[in-house]
């Protein structure tokens, strides 16, 4: 199992039946490769789609049926396609019960950078401003290093997507809840330990006793 596969499965553990789900564009769409279609989620992408479901067969992909990242999905039963401000409307208004979204960083206080990194050019700010800002719990999925860098972070050094605390961070290696106090480590990836997490994390982290491996969808 590759690092995207474990961190889609360990997120797919946090929907619940009837959710209303957004997934970001990149890895957090795989997430709906590991929910059942039958739970009953709806997953949400803001392009103006409700009832994503899994990518399909290679082969079987139809161009007028994407992601908000263009990527080529499926339609569950009972699917509806909506306009923008419909589509904003539910994620400006509080109506999203989850969103899950990639991260560039995320630090100390659990504040989330993903939208842009200086100097390289980027098509837009996207909808992750409104989603972290809007959505009732925020799950960020992310590999926990990259190329080396820790990527949780004591302050994030990339612009804020939002001031607001994201809900809990999930990653190859652990899954990590920000918390008034600070950054605490509630679960460990299988054979990892959590002196390996520790030294892989640039932030300051806060160990319970016991920290139990991972369970996946």
């Amino acid at each position: 199992m590759d690092a995207k596969e474990l961190i889609a499965r360990r997120v797919a553990r946090e929907i619940e039946p009837g959710m209303l789900v957004n997934l970001g564009i990149g890895l957090p769409s795989l997430v709906a490769n590991y929910v059942p279609a039958d739970k009953g989620v709806f997953f949400q992408a803001e392009n103006g789609v409700i009832g994503l479901g899994a990518r399909p067969p290679e082969g079987m992909e139809d161009p007028h049926l994407t992601d908000a990242g263009g990527g080529f999905v499926t339609a569950v039963p009972g699917a509806a396609s909506i306009d923008s401000a419909m589509s904003f409307g539910l994620i400006r208004g509080g109506h999203l019960d989850v969103t899950v979204l990639g991260g560039l960083q995320v630090d100390e206080a659990g504040q989330l950078a993903n939208w842009k990194v200086p100097g390289k050019m980027v098509p837009g700010m996207g909808g992750a401003m409104d989603l972290v800002t809007g959505a009732r719990r925020v799950i960020v999925a992310m590999q926990h290093s990259a190329r080396g860098e820790a990527k949780i972070v004591p302050e994030c050094t990339l612009p804020l997507t939002s001031t607001r605390r994201v809900d809990l961070i999930i990653t190859d290696m652990a899954v990590i809840e920000p918390t008034d106090e600070g950054l605490v480590l509630r679960e460990r990836a299988q054979g990892v330990s959590v002196e390996e997490i520790r030294a892989a994390t640039s932030a300051a982290l806060i160990v319970p006793d016991h920290v139990p491996e991972m369970q996946l969808a």
